[in-house]
């Protein structure tokens, strides 16, 4: 079942930051995660946002997900993306039957 990692972020560090990103597509394609949004301006249709961007990931299964984040090679990289920014990051279940 597809596993679909949300991340809503605040960027403090905007250079550590770019660090982080101009390594992470590397780690995420030997993973076999998919990059499916990074957006920075994303339309709030409903509520209130106090983030800055939303990033949206999907991998073949929580299994394969959990093997990226786990990596020695996403650990060394997340350094990064944990200094310069704030904010949330969920994992949630696709839905059964569905890719």
């Amino acid at each position: 079942m597809t596993v679909y990692a949300l991340a809503q972020i605040s960027i403090h560090d905007r250079t550590r930051y770019d660090r982080y990103v101009a390594a992470l597509m590397p780690v995420l394609l030997k993973y076999q995660g998919r990059l499916l949004s990074a957006d920075e301006a994303p339309q709030v249709v409903e509520g209130t946002w106090p983030y800055d961007k939303v990033i949206l990931l999907a991998f073949d299964s929580r299994e394969s997900f959990e093997r990226w984040a786990n990596s020695p090679e996403c650990q060394e990289i997340s350094r990064d993306r944990v200094a310069a920014t704030d904010g949330v990051v969920l994992v949630a279940d696709g839905v059964p039957g569905r890719r």
